[in-house]
């Protein structure tokens, strides 16, 4: 516990720092302000918002897994599953690539069909953060277990991009990723070859079939909002009595993140320097309520319809006034949360699971795993009793 005399030697600090800081506030007020001016009323509309998101075992606390088994898991807001597998960190890279290409490169699985689609034949030609396989004859170098979330996320990809190259819709439909759209988990140019891609489908579905297909990201946090959300309350930007959203302007997205890379889009890269290969969206604050202090989401408008942000936010809008349990908030997002939760009787069936398989590999000693799932899992967690 802080004394009482270093809590005041504690304040004073704090609050010297803050008058010496002040001149940091006044800069993002500034820089802010213009966002005022910029603001526009969401209109509403109303059209079919289906949600692609991912779940993972390392999302959900697994009592016991000493192999790190990780649930690789896609589904959307109707409740279709696209992906189910069970990885760990030490599994078969070379059998795991196998499974979504054939000998000749052409695709298996959705995942294989994008690896054919823009020219890779291997996982970890695809991302540079998927190990390639061991050399048999060299000792085994320790894997980062990090990899597998790199692989859900690229199974994420590769079933957004099935959906909207694929699906016969029956309407003009808005795609939500969860999450912006962008990434950083992509070899090279890679992820500049998948947008490319998503394009040429958003496309093809308007020229054949005359539905307009729309995508966007929407994310919980942003570090660009996180540091200038108490200017735009001080400026009053996003206060209106009704639901508004305003571009983000690159530059300012820039100054919120460590690598500036993050956001370049095609147009700052067609001015010079780095080319754009993580960027697929353009950032939008977009407030679904009509109260003035109602929450402010990141949004992601995919590149090449940023014209159309204010068509697929009217759109969004019919979706998140029925949000719940968070309110405002896209309600297909949180469908598709809730279907690829695992939790409940799904978490006791995994961990079940996870049992059976370590019994089977440990034969004549299974019975200490049984001695073992009798003992206290966390005795620490006594002192809070």
């Amino acid at each position: 516990m802080i004394e009482p005399q270093s809590l005041e030697e504690l304040r004073r600090q704090m609050q010297q720092r803050m008058a010496e800081d002040r001149a940091l506030l006044d800069d993002l007020r500034a820089e802010i302000r213009a966002l005022n001016a910029d603001t526009r009323r969401i209109q509403p509309r109303s059209t079919t918002a289906v949600s692609l998101v991912g779940s993972d075992g390392g999302n959900n606390k697994v009592q016991f897994d000493p192999f790190l088994v990780q649930l690789v898991r896609v589904v959307d807001s109707n409740n279709h599953e696209y992906c189910l597998e069970a990885v760990t960190p030490t599994s078969d890279i070379s059998a795991l690539n196998d499974k979504h290409v054939d000998a000749s490169g052409k695709g298996k699985t959705a995942l294989g069909r994008m690896m054919e689609a823009i020219g890779v034949r291997t996982l970890w030609d695809l991302s540079h953060m998927i190990p390639r396989p061991p050399d048999p004859t060299k000792p085994r170098e320790p894997i980062s277990p990090s990899w597998v979330q790199v692989y859900r996320e690229i199974m994420e990809w590769a079933f957004l991009l099935t959906f909207v190259r694929e699906t016969p819709f029956g309407s003009d439909t808005v795609i939500v990723r969860d999450g912006f759209l962008r990434s950083k988990v992509f070899r090279g140019g890679n992820f500049p070859k998948i947008v490319a891609k998503l394009k040429e489908g958003v496309d093809e579905q308007f020229r054949t079939r005359r539905r307009r297909v729309l995508v966007a990201g929407v994310a919980k946090h942003s570090k660009v909002l996180q540091r200038y959300q108490l200017a735009m309350a001080l400026e009053g930007v996003m206060r209106h009595p009704y639901p508004c959203y305003v571009q983000v302007p690159r530059e300012i997205e820039m100054k919120a993140y460590v690598w500036s890379e993050y956001a370049r889009g095609d147009a700052e890269a067609g001015q010079g320097g780095e080319a754009n290969k993580f960027v697929a969206g353009h950032m939008f604050f977009v407030k679904f309520g009509s109260r003035p202090h109602d929450p402010v989401w990141p949004i992601d408008v995919f590149d090449p319809q940023v014209g159309d942000a204010g068509t697929i936010l009217s759109y969004l809008l019919a979706d998140a006034n029925e949000g719940f349990p968070v309110p405002f908030y896209p309600m297909c997002l949180q469908k598709a949360h809730e279907h690829a939760a695992l939790v409940d009787f799904d978490m006791v069936i995994l961990q079940d699971a996870i049992y059976s398989a370590i019994r089977d590999t440990l034969g004549e000693h299974r019975a200490v795993l049984d001695e073992f799932s009798l003992a206290d899992e966390d005795p620490a967690a006594r002192r809070y009793q």
